[in-house]
């Protein structure tokens, strides 16, 4: 991993948000509450957003081309927001070019390149994060620090799922391979995965049994309710799965079972993302933020809801306040890309199990 050494600062750390559509939005107010950043210039390709966003944020700096930003000298960060296939090179070259670097999820869509990316972080000295959000919330927070008491013993097993009954964005940034590089896998399965690793503590995963295939798609009159006020249909043409599931061991005996789906039906429209982690002395489960535990002697159970801290601003925005902190005051990356590259790891053995029909090492 490597060891960053902060600059000596005489002002704000100046960020370039490249790719101003959706998710950028959400990193704004994390760029506008930091005390240590401040977003200077946006980059993309279609010049309306373009002119949009900067309208919105006040930002005149505008660009169509990264190089134009790269060549920058005075960018500190690279905030990248740009679809999942263009993460690894736009990183590469944003770190080649002495820029620390936020990149949202998945850091890449593949093991290997993010194996390119943490060469290019060590070879430049810069700072590489993903942007994980739900590790920033105010209840995965909580939890954490109940875990980190001792409270659950040893993580024997787990199981978490991110489930969506009509959930996907009809988009090509998600639908479409070769921009995306998987579906819910790739998309929600990454942060379901991410959370859950955190939670346990990062056990290294030795072998992955999956399942990742279509099982809506082509289906006549599908519709996607992501937009509860407009709902979508979905593109007959995606080439992506749409459900997916795996088993997982690691190398200290612990086991994982994982589900996600865009299409499911599952409870109500919306979202269901849970996890449950058991250990030999309790279990718990996230969101809820509750844990269980037993007095064997007197035979009682016991279930105990924490109060966790409310969100102080909304974890999209959070992440980016953190990550700016730890550039400014040398500390780790919030989010190390080698644990990102353990999330990868298991997702591409996922998508090899599919393949070989059986288990995969990893």
């Amino acid at each position: 991993m490597s060891c960053y050494h902060p600059p000596i600062m005489a002002s704000k750390l100046k960020v370039a948000v490249v790719g101003v559509g959706g998710i950028a939005n959400t990193h704004m107010p994390g760029w506008a509450a930091s005390e240590h950043a401040e977003v200077v210039a946006g980059v993309d390709f279609a010049q309306p957003a373009l002119d949009a966003w900067s309208k919105k944020y006040g930002v005149s700096r505008t660009y169509t081309d990264l190089q134009d930003v790269l060549n920058d000298k005075d960018i500190d960060i690279v905030d990248l927001c740009v679809p999942n296939m263009a993460h690894a090179p736009y990183a590469i070259r944003a770190l080649n070019a002495g820029k620390h670097v936020i990149c949202e999820k998945p850091l890449a869509p593949t093991p290997d390149a993010i194996r390119e990316m943490i060469a290019a972080r060590d070879a430049s000295g810069k700072m590489l994060m993903t942007a994980q959000h739900f590790r920033f919330a105010g209840t995965s927070q909580a939890v954490k620090n109940q875990i980190e008491t001792g409270a659950l013993g040893e993580i024997y097993h787990a199981r978490s799922w991110m489930l969506r009954r009509a959930g996907m964005i009809p988009t090509p940034s998600f639908t479409k391979k070769s921009v995306s590089g998987g579906g819910p896998c790739i998309d929600i399965g990454v942060h379901v995965l991410d959370l859950t690793l955190w939670l346990m503590g990062h056990p290294k995963p030795v072998a992955v049994t999956g399942v990742a295939k279509q099982t809506f798609a082509g289906r006549k009159g599908l519709w996607a309710h992501w937009r509860p006020d407009a709902p979508m249909p979905a593109p007959e043409n995606f080439d992506v799965e749409d459900f997916a599931n795996a088993y997982v061991r690691f190398d200290n005996g612990a086991t994982l079972m994982l589900e996600v789906s865009w299409f499911m039906h599952h409870d109500a429209l919306g979202e269901d993302m849970q996890i449950w982690l058991y250990g030999t002395d309790g279990g718990a489960h996230w969101p809820k933020a509750e844990f269980l535990s037993s007095n064997y002697e007197t035979k009682q159970f016991y279930n105990t809801t924490l109060k966790a801290t409310a969100d102080k601003m909304e974890p999209h925005a959070l992440e980016c306040v953190e990550f700016a902190r730890a550039v400014a005051e040398g500390r780790p990356s919030p989010v190390p890309a080698e644990q990102s590259l353990q999330v990868l790891t298991i997702l591409d053995g996922i998508y090899r199990s599919q393949i070989a029909g059986g288990e995969i090492r990893l």
